[in-house]
């Protein structure tokens, strides 16, 4: 039986439990401290868990969600349940370990993408905790010291896909030192910077084993699946105007490298890092690291690298996606994307602040501008990483179609209805 502490009540487990999925919506008056179009409300389902990533919404409301470490010890997982029929999580469990972000639900198991392996635990209908040990379904990857978090979007055919970020920021010699230039070809690439592919059904396979579908990514830890192929919403780019300042002044780099949201067909190359997507010319440029100078596309025109779907501007440090196909929310919502912008430190002299972005979509492409959906999780402006109050890390569609949203500085989950 597990307590934990939401809004200053101590709520303990019974053994009947009200799903989640059936609970009626309650919003809360401020709703939760997010601000939504007209129509909706949120309701605060959970706080104080930690430095919560992605997450997933089992078909009977029982939620789950990745936790990050940055230490080593710790992570792994959650698993949250409403037992009272309120929505709220009342109820938690514990199970996994090491820094984790993505998680999804497959064919009876709960899997983690943690910083170097895919594990899985055995889900047991009516228990909210994973029974048996853990599964180790991929190992061996390579955890760099930057962009290691992975995501992991399933297919529904017995497959996933994972994103393997490059420990670099443009694969220069001496990586983020001005003046130092860019390796060509890249080396990186091999085994890093792009979306690999596994069978969701054998265990103890290494990165190997995988079918590395697409290629010349940056950091695409924002992963789904969709239309028949996988998605991702792209970190792109720091650091312009302090490594290459006789060609960017502070304002490109706030402005320009633009976040970018690809389609990922297979054999799919998005042009990292020899290019950037620039938000303001809505096109690929050459990376100063390869003899780009702000005007120049080079080799961008004419290698035949892919173009994103939908772009947004920089440094608003996507960290989840996914796509609406529940039945709540008003028809212009569905078939969009979702995506949870977190907010990025290389922007100054203030940070970006996080929110929620709707991007409206037609079968594969996008369809209309994209739209801040879900707002005020912290204060504009924002000095500096200490100063946020909120940043929004995970989005997930719920089995009655509404839309859970995690948070990493306050360990927050929301709720968000349409109530009309």
């Amino acid at each position: 039986m597990t307590k934990f502490w939401l809004a200053g009540t101590a709520f303990v487990a019974v053994s009947a439990f009200a799903s989640a999925a059936e609970a009626a919506p309650a919003c809360d008056a401020d709703n939760g401290g997010l601000t939504l179009p007209k129509g909706f409300c949120a309701e605060l389902i959970a706080h104080d868990l930690g430095t919560l990533r992605h997450i997933t919404v089992a078909p009977n409301g029982d939620v789950y969600v990745g936790i990050q470490s940055r230490t080593g010890l710790g992570g792994g997982a959650l698993g949250l349940r409403d037992t009272t029929g309120d929505g709220r999580l009342d109820t938690k469990v514990s199970f996994g370990e090491g820094s984790t972000t993505g998680v999804g639900i497959y064919d009876g198991y709960v899997y983690l993408a943690r910083t170097d392996s895919v594990v899985r635990f055995k889900l047991t209908p009516g228990q909210l905790k994973p029974t048996g040990a853990e599964e180790v379904v991929v190992s061996g990857m390579v955890a760099p010291s930057e962009h290691h978090d992975k995501g992991i979007a399933f297919d529904g055919k017995g497959d996933f896909y994972i994103n393997v970020g490059p420990p670099s920021n443009a694969c220069q010699v001496k990586d983020r030192t001005k003046g130092s230039p860019g390796q060509d070809p890249c080396p990186l690439l091999p085994k890093f910077g792009g979306v690999w592919k596994f069978n969701a059904n054998k265990l103890n396979q290494t990165q190997a084993d995988g079918d590395h579908t697409v290629t010349g990514l940056r950091e695409a830890l924002a992963i789904t699946y969709h239309d028949g192929a996988p998605y991702v919403v792209m970190n792109n780019r720091d650091q312009l105007d302090l490594l290459y300042p006789q060609y960017f002044t502070q304002d490109d780099n706030n402005n320009r490298p633009a976040e970018v949201m690809y389609r990922g067909d297979p054999g799919s190359n998005f042009g990292w890092p020899y290019c950037f997507y620039d938000f303001k010319e809505q096109k690929l440029l050459l990376n100063p690291e390869y003899g780009g100078d702000g005007k120049k596309q080079g080799r961008c025109a004419t290698s035949g690298f892919g173009l994103p779907v939908a772009a947004f501007p920089a440094h608003w440090a996507p960290m989840a996606v996914t796509f609406y196909e529940g039945k709540q929310f008003p028809a212009h919502y569905r078939g969009g994307a979702f995506i949870a912008f977190h907010g990025s430190w290389n922007r100054a002299p203030q940070e970006r602040p996080g929110a929620v972005v709707f991007q409206p979509f037609s079968g594969d492409k996008a369809s209309g501008k994209f739209e801040i959906f879900a707002s005020g999780f912290t204060k504009e402006p924002v000095p500096n990483q200490s100063a946020y109050t909120g940043r929004p890390n995970g989005v997930a569609v719920g089995p009655d179609g509404s839309l859970y949203v995690t948070d990493s500085v306050k360990g927050k989950i929301w709720r968000i209805f349409y109530k009309g």
